[in-house]
């Protein structure tokens, strides 16, 4: 990517496609984080993309989609929404296609060193911020640091702690955190940064392309409103929290300009149900998703196109592990085998889904370790409860969002599968601001986990400890070990032998209930051109057009 020499893993890995030990899509994904562009990574692969007869997108027109918005620091961001609604306006070092493979972005190459401990970033030369000031190492060493420190509560702290901050706890027992080396994040040129980190890393490209990453001007507030100043294809033209936002093109974009001249995200709340018949009447084009009751109807109509994709999208029904009696690990054990996976996966989803393993590590991902089947045993689970003092069984209350409705199907699955154990637990909707509130807090409470390319990118941030989106307060050091263990090891095949323990832990010790898997789905006017569906539900609007 760079003109130099290959990183000296790259003849291990092609010798490994050559001996199938992994396929293509590993190959590919590994290839390009090592260094190499997707378009030499793909012949190196021996695949040649087929040429395609393609419309040319039309210049002009407005496109309304149905997306969540608020007016939140894109660093503390908590939902695929308010990445949606953001990064029309602010961009990315890297980005992450809908087919896995990362790629420069605001970057136009990057260099690991062959012990993965130093990454030299060479930003794109040309960028500018929408007013005209050039987009520089000083911007990206400042959000760096900005997004690492413990003040500003990102969740790209826990992606990143493991290799880049050491963490100190004060006589109050709370946890600090700072950069490990005082030349952690350097500034070489006005163009390059370079990365050095307390451990190997494999993922840090996949890492900024992490949502709560996009690049906020150092000079202005990073509050997401109108007239922010970001580098991206739209203006911020008019911003209503929680109704609408309205986009206008950048006419001074640095890249490809956006063929539409307007784009407006349309905030339909928690009335998910009116959805439906605002796209099949064209009072909007596009849908984020599709609810699995909604597929039927959508399905049949002429004027609107599927788009779906297998993914590692999944809703945890986690528990605080510092409350009773969620602290005892046979507890947890317990809930986890009084439960059968594959129902509650059919019932809440039905061929949209498939059967979670409690590991939040999906087969899509290319970590992914086989594991034998965990199966429901409630006799066992009858056996840990009195084991851990509940011969009687247990009472709590469960919180869930009132959307999507696909959650409440799984809650409502999973407690009723729980009275075979003798556990007897109520359901709290909440309106999915309020739940978002208190999603860290609430002793018990089904999240929903969205796609990331790499299994160890959602654990890292939801499972290690001290990390801001440990909703669980799990704490577990051998974990911890083997997820910075498994992070650091560039060749697939070696570290899925790394995520076996791992997969394990969660399973066995493990602070939730990961039922079911996601298979995403959306809709879209056939009229709208440019679209293709991101397993993370990542709208890039600048490739939209409209066809008439």
């Amino acid at each position: 990517m760079s003109g130099e020499k290959d990183h000296t893993y790259l003849s291990r890995l092609r010798a490994q496609l050559a001996d199938r030990q992994i396929d293509r899509r590993e190959f590919l994904r590994t290839a390009t984080l090592l260094g190499v562009s997707a378009s030499a990574a793909l012949t190196m692969a021996g695949q040649v993309r087929p040429a395609r007869a393609e419309e040319t997108p039309k210049a002009g027109g407005k496109i309304r989609i149905e997306n969540k918005n608020s007016s939140a620091d894109p660093a503390t961001m908590t939902s695929i929404d308010e990445s949606n609604a953001t990064r029309q306006a602010l961009e990315y070092l890297t980005e992450t296609g809908a087919d896995n493979i990362t790629r420069p972005y605001l970057l136009d190459s990057w260099k690991p060193s062959d012990d993965l401990r130093s990454w030299t970033l060479n930003l794109r030369k040309g960028v500018k911020w929408q007013d005209g000031r050039d987009f520089t190492a000083d911007d990206v060493t400042w959000n760096i640091k900005r997004l690492l420190t413990d003040e500003t509560g990102s969740s790209v702290l826990g992606l990143m702690k493991g290799y880049m901050l050491n963490e100190t706890k004060g006589a109050d027992g709370n946890a600090t955190h700072s950069l490990w080396d005082a030349n952690a994040i350097e500034k070489v040129d006005d163009h390059t940064v370079r990365l050095n980190l307390k451990v190997a890393q494999i993922a840090v490209p996949e890492h900024l392309f992490h949502y709560s990453f996009a690049m906020v001007d150092p000079t202005s507030s990073p509050k997401f409103r109108v007239g922010i100043n970001g580098t991206g294809p739209f203006r911020v033209a008019e911003l209503n929290p929680g109704r609408n936002v309205i986009y206008e093109a950048n006419k001074n974009y640095w890249g490809q300009k956006p063929y539409l001249d307007r784009l407006e995200f349309v905030d339909y709340g928690d009335e998910r149900a009116a959805v439906p018949a605002a796209l099949i009447s064209g009072q909007i084009q596009g849908i984020l998703n599709a609810e699995p009751q909604q597929m039927p109807l959508l399905r049949n109509q002429p004027t609107l196109q599927l788009y779906e994709v297998l993914t590692g999208d999944g809703p945890a029904l986690r528990f605080r592990v510092d409350h009773k009696p969620f602290d005892n690990p046979k507890v947890r054990l317990a809930l986890r085998l009084g439960v059968d996976n594959a129902a509650v996966a059919k019932l809440a989803l039905g061929d949209m889904g498939s059967a979670g393993e409690d590991h939040m590590v999906a087969p899509v991902h290319p970590e992914y370790f086989k594991l034998p089947d965990f199966k429901q045993d409630v006799a066992r689970a009858k056996q840990l409860l009195a084991e851990a003092g509940y011969p009687n069984g247990l009472q709590f209350e469960v919180a869930v969002t009132k959307t999507p409705a696909y959650h409440i199907l799984v809650v409502q699955a999973i407690v009723e599968q729980w009275k075979q154990i003798g556990v007897n637990a109520t359901i709290n909707l909440m309106p999915t601001s309020a739940y978002y509130d208190v999603w860290t807090k609430v002793p018990v409470g089904l999240t929903s986990w969205a796609h990331r390319p790499l299994g160890i990118m959602n654990i890292g941030l939801a499972y290690r400890s001290g990390a801001p989106w440990n909703e669980s307060g799990y704490n577990n050091p051998e974990f911890d070990k083997l997820l910075t263990q498994a992070e650091s090891v560039a060749d697939p095949v070696e570290r899925r032998k790394v995520m076996e323990p791992i997969e394990k832990i969660l399973q066995e010790d493990g602070p939730m209930i990961q039922a079911t898997w996601r298979k995403q789905a959306t809709f879209y006017a056939k009229a709208v051109g440019g679209f293709s569906m991101h397993p993370s539900q990542y709208i890039f609007a600048r490739n939209l057009w409209l066809k008439a």
